[in-house]
């Protein structure tokens, strides 16, 4: 079968010497060719008959196979006929169509019954749960019932969204009962576990109570179910107040020399009660300095600390943060703040006092009952190390009150022997009286009221302390000086206004008052600022003020010029 697959040359079929491929061929080359030609398709058709032959079975089972395939594919062009033909005599695609979405219907239908009831079995889950807690209060068991009310508030959560299930409300309803009721039956086992008695004054902790039926619970067992509901605040909240009211104030009261004393009750080898008696001291014996205040207090922190708080880090830590700010309050009121130097010279002494108040919040530190990272607890050294500004800041308190003292007290009345009447101003004479005043830039005297004299007496004494200071002290003595000279323009006008309506010596006085202070203000940075710290040197202003009483003394004089022109004007006859 080769022979069928390849080309036959006619040339070749020709002699080669009988070839001339430059001259076409004659007809005997034609017969020639022509005879070749069918002797070799006689060879070829032998040839294929032989191979038909040899390949007979071979090729009968092909064409039967052919023919089964043919018959087949008309089998099938049938099928597809009929089924074209009961299609467009029946439409069933359409029916496939409604059983389809009913189909889909029912699934949709399936899975909204499958989450309603998975819905129903959360709810009777929560609703047993719900009465699962109030079961366990029944029975004491307060901590299974705390974690029960702690896991419930996540599941029912505690603000209503929308499109929820309304039983979802009444679930929540019913667990804020829940809730209300731990919390009232907690707080209640508190109130009978710590008791504070004014007669005779102590403060008693019981370790095992009973209540409304339920006995035998621990104290450490109504903490810990305080603490899983997340209301321990709340539940010591009154036991700090009471503290702080019947312990802590008399502690730290200077006046209240007492010390505390502890007591153990047991009953068949159990400790039963805690009980921190209050003993009067004689008060020649105690002296109320730091150590002893502080000693106090922590004496009263560790009986609390073990009998409450069990020496549990986080529930002391919660007890302080509902006690500390107070309880530094109260000792910086009635302890620290009295105990402020009076004179700078007496700062050096007040170190003890810093020294013991760092080491009594070390103490507490230990105890965990302030914050051993955070600084703000250290309230007490705060104001301790500061004493310099609260000693200052009294001072500054001092001298604003001696300040308005001397001008509301002043009478502004010109003594008789400065008169025109009078003969030393008459004639000339010397007078060494404190009325009478140089100015500093003028080439005069004149007479000030004795409110001035003062006032400017009182601002040079303060400035000489400004010059002896540190840097903190001196720059509230030199604001103290600037806000006592600016009382006088504050307070002045307002308390002689009917005087300087009318003419009189009073505003005579006030118009000297305001010139002489206006000289004064502009001498002092000439006087005294070279002495002052070098910190605060460059910031001393007093010179913005002198045009002020000077403004302030023109304005008087005018107003009295005015007041004789119109007086004047209304004796004048017509």
């Amino acid at each position: 079968m080769d022979v069928l697959f390849y080309s036959i040359n006619v040339r070749d079929l020709l002699s080669s010497h009988d070839l001339d491929e430059s001259s076409p061929l004659s007809a005997p080359d034609l017969r020639l060719l022509i005879d070749r030609l069918q002797f070799q398709s006689l060879q070829i058709k032998s040839k294929v008959q032989a191979y038909l032959l040899s390949h007979h079975a071979d090729f009968s089972d092909l064409f039967s196979r052919c023919s089964e395939s043919a018959s087949r594919c008309e089998q099938i062009s049938d099928s597809v006929s009929n089924l074209l033909a009961l299609i467009s005599d029946h439409p069933i695609d359409a029916e496939i169509r409604v059983s389809v979405s009913e189909i889909e219907k029912t699934m949709k239908e399936l899975k909204a019954k499958r989450e309603l009831l998975d819905l129903v079995k959360v709810i009777v889950e929560l609703s047993e749960r719900l009465k699962s807690v109030q079961e366990d209060l029944k029975n004491g068991r307060l901590i299974s019932a705390a974690e029960a009310v702690r896991d419930l508030k996540k599941a029912v959560g505690t603000v209503a969204e929308e499109r929820e299930p309304v039983v979802y409300g009444l679930l929540r309803k019913e667990w804020a009962e829940c809730f209300e009721e731990i919390q009232g039956m907690l707080v209640k086992f508190m109130e009978n576990a710590v008791r504070f008695e004014r007669e005779p004054n102590k403060v008693r902790v019981k370790l095992r109570l009973s209540v409304d039926g339920t006995h035998g619970i621990e104290l450490r067992t109504i903490l810990e179910a305080m603490d899983v509901v997340g209301i321990l605040d709340y539940g010591l909240a009154k036991v700090a107040d009471l503290m702080i009211k019947h312990v802590i104030a008399p502690a730290v009261n200077c006046g209240s020399p007492i010390s505390f004393t502890e007591e153990l009750i047991q009953d068949s080898d159990q400790m039963t009660e805690m009980i921190l008696k209050t003993v009067s001291c004689d008060p020649k014996l105690e002296k109320d300095d730091a150590e002893i205040i502080y000693s106090r207090i922590i004496m009263i922190i560790k009986f609390f600390y073990k009998s409450i708080c069990f020496q549990n880090g986080s529930w002391m830590r919660c007890f302080g943060r509902l006690t500390w700010p107070r309880i530094a309050e109260i000792i910086i009121y009635n302890f620290l703040s009295k105990v402020v130097p009076d004179d700078a010279s007496k700062l050096a002494d007040f170190q003890k006092i810093i020294k013991c108040t760092s080491e009594f919040e070390i103490v507490l530190k230990e105890m965990m009952f302030i914050s051993a990272s955070d600084n703000k607890d250290e309230r007490l050294s705060n104001f301790a190390e500061n004493v310099e500004v609260h000693f200052a800041s009294r001072k500054k308190t001092e001298i604003l009150a001696k300040a308005r003292n001397f001008l509301l007290q002043c009478d502004f009345a010109v003594p008789q022997e400065y008169t025109r009447t009078s003969p030393k101003l008459k004639y000339g004479g010397e007078n060494s009286s404190d009325h009478v005043v140089d100015l500093l830039f003028l080439s005069e005297r004149c007479v000030v009221s004795e409110a001035a004299s003062q006032l400017m007496a009182l601002v040079h004494r303060t400035l000489q302390d400004v010059c002896l200071s540190s840097v903190k002290v001196a720059l509230e003595f030199y604001h103290a000086t600037r806000d006592a000279i600016l009382l006088y323009e504050a307070v002045i006008p307002v308390k002689l206004e009917r005087q300087l309506n009318g003419i009189n010596q009073v505003a005579v006085l006030i118009h000297n008052d305001c010139l002489y202070l206006s000289q004064e203000i502009l001498g002092l940075a000439f006087e005294y600022r070279s002495e002052f710290p070098s910190a605060i040197r460059e910031h001393a202003v007093f010179l913005d003020m002198a045009p002020r009483f000077h403004l302030m003394a023109e304005q008087v004089l005018q107003r009295q010029i005015q007041l004789v022109i119109f007086n004047l004007k209304e004796v004048q006859p017509p």
